[in-house]
């Protein structure tokens, strides 16, 4: 079994790291180059780099951040966040990130993963899916490309009562604007386009500390053959450790347990490895 990786997730605004609930209520939480460098230490697997406003307010990523960040951390990066072009795509990799995460960009126009991912493969090109839960009554798909979504066989799923009467909506924009696209389907499609990677996060669970939402992390990690990364509502390292068990995700990523000192990324570690859980430790770390 190929190890699991933790991955703490620095979101950014105004060149600050920054985390809320929901989506909302945004506090800082210190300077990104600084962050990064203390999880380095600690020895985190990856690190994921989101400038959570850049789609939003339509304006370009901010490599100057990416390039001060990937010249102190020698992690691998995954960057997003205003990534609309292959030049954006061109620009953040030679600023020294490994990956790209794509979401508002990847919804608007599909070939773009595609193309992005012909270009720099598939390795280095990941689509960031947002869901939140709604209503089936309230489901309304009115999407440029519902006609290729059709062709796609959302999986049946057990255990899953709830799902019958609910979906997962993917948002964008920093999960400002529902699509009506189905988070199963989609990740189904976006696979079939090119991606190499997914990261999951619940909108419902981001940020509460209540625990990953494993019934769509299941689901997603169930119907794709490509990594799946749990993201929103870690607590505890015992939520990191459902979220690839129960969750069947390949790594689970957080932001506020280590940001605020809840845990650190080794003691998470140490937690899953005691219960048969193959991880890497940094030889470094003490």
């Amino acid at each position: 079994m190929l190890a699991k990786r933790i991955i703490p997730c620095l979101d950014v605004h105004a060149g600050r790291v920054v985390k809320g609930i929901n989506f909302l209520n945004l506090q800082d939480a210190g300077d990104p180059v600084e962050v990064a460098s203390r999880y380095e230490e600690q020895g985190a697997d990856e690190l994921v780099f989101l400038d959570i406003t850049a789609s939003h307010e339509e304006r370009d990523i901010i490599l100057d951040v990416v390039q001060r960040t990937s010249e102190e951390v020698f992690m691998p990066l995954t960057v997003g966040g205003g990534i609309r072009t292959l030049n954006d795509i061109r620009e953040l990799l030679k600023a020294g990130c490994d990956k790209v995460s794509i979401n508002s960009a990847a919804v608007k126009d599909p070939e773009f993963v595609r193309e992005a991912a012909l270009r720099f493969g598939s390795q280095c090109i990941v689509v960031n899916i947002d869901p939140k839960r709604i209503p089936v009554s309230n489901y309304d798909v009115q999407c440029d490309f519902e006609k290729a979504l059709q062709c796609i066989e959302r999986p049946a799923r057990e255990g899953a009562e709830s799902s019958e009467n609910v979906m997962w909506d993917v948002h964008i924009n920093g999960g400002r604007l529902p699509t009506g696209l189905d988070a199963v389907a989609w990740a189904l499609y976006v696979e079939q386009l090119g991606a190499g990677e997914i990261v999951l996060t619940s909108m419902d669970a981001d940020g509460t500390k209540d625990g990953f939402d494993l019934e769509i992390t299941r689901a997603v990690a169930e119907a794709v053959n490509i990594p799946v990364v749990a993201s929103g509502g870690a607590g505890s390292p015992h939520h990191m450790y459902e979220a690839v068990t129960a969750g069947g995700a390949s790594a689970a990523l957080a932001a506020s347990i280590f940001h605020y000192g809840t845990c650190t990324i080794d003691e998470t570690k140490q937690y899953m490895a005691e219960r048969g859980v193959p991880v890497r430790f940094n030889p470094l770390v003490v």
